[in-house]
């Protein structure tokens, strides 16, 4: 019997991994599940998109090392939701019990596939953070709706296939839509409902496959048979149903229709006996008559206990908070099944996929149909094994998230190289000013290629851009680009001279670098007009966002691209920043520099130059760091019509707790100079925060106030129409709030601005002002989904604003400018908690992050970490880690420990990152900028 050749599984390749066993970013440290010693076998494993693949297991491993491979394979974070299933020896369908052996559950694991799918259906698809996880519950869906187990009315069949078609084959061309709908059949009657499926696809042009995942699961989410495996049984007539459990608890069937559902809260307990199932219920107060055990007849006690089993599981994964503990095994004998849930329960799976730290690069979605692997090399858990580990069959790069580099596998430095460096490299402080210098002008000129050259690619050249458009941002930009492509070029040349890597006889004339400083800083001057005009590009380009839904879609699906590891708009704003980058290198050196020293006279010079350039353009860039960030807020926010009004100034954002009849719940709060939002994060795919109540700042005032609520760090603002009661997580917090909103009611008061009747007309929100203060907000509106039609922004769980509602911080505007004006790159080794090996890492430092490279030559990152709320310190000798220029980073119980060349560089991280993790208040930027109009 001839075997079936093995496909890479489609989702791994949709994740971008190579086919090779991989550990998520998500959890720094994580190795392969150990596995027991013994003879290895090989299971056979079908994914949820219908490829295969082989794993190698110990003959005494439990269930639950062939799982965490799984998982691993597909990096899959959020694998908790899913089970794998095989039919026993009794024609069975069962779920593998991770705690027992696998040989014990499997008679002949040779000629036995399991199969990988859901096993816990959620009610609300937005639970599910990952993309990737969203992504198999689709595939899941599909298989449904083919076998005929998800049935539904026409309308909804065919609304449900236009989505998959549409995450197939994107956008609706008559032609290709009907022959992929001739090719594939996703539901049983699919050619009565031909033209329904192309009518709902025409509706969907512009839609991703990300938003046609989310699309379909909305829709299923709400059939009756959403998730329901049935289970054939009988009442105490005779009478055929089924029963079936979900996440609310046992439903009973008769036929697909749904006649009678017991909740988890009326259930006193569960059990069988022989043939019979039985649900004893508690008492219902209300109803003397009323049966407290309900008997349904199965097929067999084995078909009992399946049932069983599954309902167990069902309800401590939904309504436990933590894993139960295992019961204690009885002295003499043993009474009843000693079956209990293993595994996260959904609570403490949300919990952790929240508390992890490093961010997911979106994963890319492969074609559906990929080539066999060829003879003689087999996929066995999850790799070819004729491939070295990290290497892809198609010569790519490794994905970010099974890359060796991000985990213990990858490369340690030794002691005996660290030496050879450290002899090769100068010793002196300029040396490593001017390395500064290098390194950040690369990281500079891979940002502005973001623009020049992947933008200009992606959106520059579509007919939505309108030609004035194009010419206003490539004709200003390229001419920058050419001109720091040289400058990079003379500012290596000179490092490599001053290394000794080139001309290593001569001394002195090249130890030196304000000399290429002044030549590059004159010719940069006269760029000055150019550096003018992004200011000007990036207000064009989104005025005709704005109007043009074209070409604010290409934008919005740019900046879902790898190369575009931050917000688009600030790609703008670097040409500036880095002129801010040059004075503060600039002044090291000449603070350095003795004044007799050779170099210090060109590096005065070019200080004076680039001093200049700074106080001319300084205007421009203190407006358009703020325009900037209130478009970007805009993204973040819904209920606002109109964020970036003309004078609006944003001063702070970040996590208060509010103070209502249903007690303290947290909200993120955003201030301006002229208003006070307050929000909270909506369930939907995008995870905008949801706008609840404004307050105009004219004519509002302040007090602590937390002898009268009991509550610490509480204060209440009154304003003209409502007041709000809010607590800061702690006192400095609390102090850095209130510090900030007095300055900004000073300023409102000033201006004498009487303007909350205009902004009140700046909101969706309808509700009014007694309904407001009387706090009618409702939890179900938060969570509420869009109709199934309505378009979704992609989804933006990374941003500043959801890092400082998960670790429930705030940062200020001088915040934002400190973080992009204090940018730093170069080579880091970086070592876990609980790891042996330093592994060598390109990190950049911008944005309130920490992005990792593997080298300076990536194109994009392979993880980011953002840093709010992070401490830094220097490890203690406890700690043993006794190397030279290492410092750490924490926050709760992440650890990570990274090691810098010298004391300069050592000193210069500490500094940048803990202009981070210390935040400022709104008043010092008082001495840097001046209210302004744009």
């Amino acid at each position: 019997m001839v075997e079936p050749e093995e496909r890479p599984s489609v989702a791994g390749q949709r994740l971008g991994a190579p086919e090779s066993m991989g550990i998520s970013t998500l959890e720094p440290g994580q190795r392969p599940p150990t596995m027991p010693p013994g003879r290895q076998v090989s299971i056979r494993v079908q994914m949820l998109d219908d490829t295969q693949e082989v794993f190698e297991v110990s003959q005494r491993a439990p269930g639950k090392v062939l799982f965490d491979l799984v998982c691993a394979h597909l990096n899959l974070i959020e694998g908790d939701y899913f089970g794998l299933e095989f039919q026993d020896q009794h024609k069975m369908t069962v779920w593998l019990d991770l705690l027992k052996p696998i040989l014990k559950q499997l008679r002949r694991p040779k000629n036995t596939i399991l199969r990988f799918v859901v096993k816990f259906f959620p009610p609300d698809h937005t639970q599910l953070l990952e993309e990737l996880t969203r992504y198999l519950f689709a595939l899941q869906i599909k298989h449904d709706l083919a076998c005929g187990d998800l049935t539904c009315n026409e309308s909804s069949a065919a609304l449900l296939v236009s989505h998959i078609v549409q995450s197939e084959i994107g956008d609706f061309e008559e032609v290709q839509c009907k022959q992929h709908l001739l090719n594939n059949k996703y539901i049983p009657e699919q050619d009565a409902l031909m033209d329904k499926i192309i009518e709902y696809h025409q509706k969907h042009v512009g839609q991703t496959p990300a938003e046609s995942d989310y699309q379909l699961l909305e829709i299923a989410r709400r059939l009756e048979m959403y998730g329901v495996r049935l289970h054939p049984a009988k009442d105490r007539e005779g009478t055929k149903l089924s029963l079936a459990v979900a996440h609310s608890g046992v439903l009973v069937f008769q036929g697909h229709t749904k006649i009678n559902a017991f909740n988890w809260s009326k259930i006193r307990k569960l059990s069988f006996k022989r043939k019979r199932f039985l649900i004893k219920l508690r008492p219902d107060l209300n109803q003397s008559n009323c049966q407290d055990t309900l008997e349904f007849m199965m097929g067999s006690r084995d078909c009992c206990k399946v049932f069983w089993k599954i309902c167990v599981e069902y309800h401590a994964f939904f309504r436990l908070f933590e894993e139960p503990k295992p019961k204690p095994k009885p002295v003499l004998f043993t009474r009843g099944s000693s079956f209990r849930f293993s595994g996260r329960t959904q609570r403490q799976v949300i919990d952790y996929v929240k508390d992890s730290e490093f961010k997911k690069v979106p994963f890319e979605r492969s074609p559906q149909h990929s080539e066999s692997p060829s003879a003689g090399q087999v996929m066995v858990n999850g790799q070819k094994q004729s491939l070295s580990l990290g290497q892809s069959p198609d010569g790519r790069q490794p994905s970010p998230l099974t890359s060796p580099l991000l985990t213990d596998a990858g490369f340690v430095r030794t002691d005996d190289e660290d030496e050879v460096r450290r002899k090769r490299f100068p010793a002196d402080k300029a040396y490593f000013i001017a390395k500064e210098l290098l390194t950040t002008e690369r990281t500079y000129l891979k940002d502005l290629e973001v623009i020049t050259v992947s933008f200009q690619k992606s959106v520059g050249k579509d007919e939505a851009m309108p030609d004035s458009l194009r010419n206003l941002i490539f004709a200003n930009f390229e001419p920058v680009y050419k001109f720091h492509e040289t400058f990079l070029k003379d500012v290596d040349q000179r490092l490599a001279q001053w290394e000794g890597r080139s001309n290593a006889h001569i001394k002195g004339d090249y130890q030196r670098v304000g000399d290429v400083m002044l030549k590059n800083i004159q010719g940069l001057k006269l760029l000055t007009a150019h550096l003018q005009k992004h200011s000007e590009a990036l207000l064009e380009l989104e005025q005709t966002c704005h109007s043009s839904r074209r070409l604010e879609g290409l934008c919005r699906d740019f900046e879902l691209q790898k190369v575009c590891y931050l917000p688009l708009n600030i790609f703008f704003l670097r040409p500036l920043h880095r002129l801010m980058h040059y004075k503060q290198i600039l002044e090291r050196l000449c603070k350095h520099y003795p004044p007799t020293h050779d170099d210090f006279r060109d590096s005065r010079a070019a200080l004076a130059d680039i001093s200049e350039m700074v106080v001319q353009l300084h205007g421009t860039l203190i407006k358009m760091e703020n325009f900037q960030k209130l478009l970007e807020l805009k993204k973040d926010l819904t209920g606002v019509d109109n964020l970036a009004i003309p004078g609006r100034e944003f001063i702070r954002l970040g996590c208060l707790s509010r103070l209502s009849g249903k007690g303290l719940q947290q909200r993120m709060f955003f201030l301006f100079n002229d208003v006070l939002m307050y929000t909270s994060r909506g369930m939907t795919a995008s995870n905008q925060f949801k706008m609840h109540g404004q307050l105009p700042l004219y004519g509002m005032t302040i007090c602590e106030s937390e002898d009268e609520w009991g509550v610490p760090h509480s204060f209440t603002l009154f304003g003209q129409r409502q007041s709000v009661v809010v607590a800061a997580s702690s006192a400095s917090e609390m102090e850095k709030w209130l510090e900030d909103i007095k300055m900004a009611i000073e300023l409102a008061d000033k201006c004498n601005d009487s303007s909350a009747e205009i902004l009140s007309s700046s909101f969706t929100d309808s509700k009014s002002p007694e309904e407001s203060s009387a706090d009618q907000e409702s939890e179900d509106d938060l969570s509420a989904s869009r109709t199934s039609l309505e378009r979704q922004t992609p989804h933006r769980g990374n941003t500043t604003v959801h890092v400082c509602w998960h670790r429930n911080t705030s940062v200020s505007m001088v915040d934002f400018s400190v973080a992009l004006e204090n940018q730093l790159s170069g080579n880091l080794l970086r070592k876990f908690k609980n790891s042996n090996g330093w592994q060598k890492l390109w990190v950049v430092f911008t944005n309130f992050s920490l992005f990792f490279y593997k080298t300076h030559q990536d194109e994009f990152p392979l993880a980011s970490l953002p840093l709010l709320g992070y401490s830094i310190t220097i490890p203690s000798e406890s700690e043993n880690i006794h190397k030279d220029y290492v410092f750490k980073l924490h926050f709760k119980s992440h650890v990570y420990y990274f090691r810098s060349e010298s004391e300069y560089t050592f000193e210069r991280w500490m500094e940048v990152i803990r202009s981070t993790t210390c935040s400022s208040s709104h008043i010092r930027s008082l001495s840097r900028k001046e209210p302004h109009v744009y």
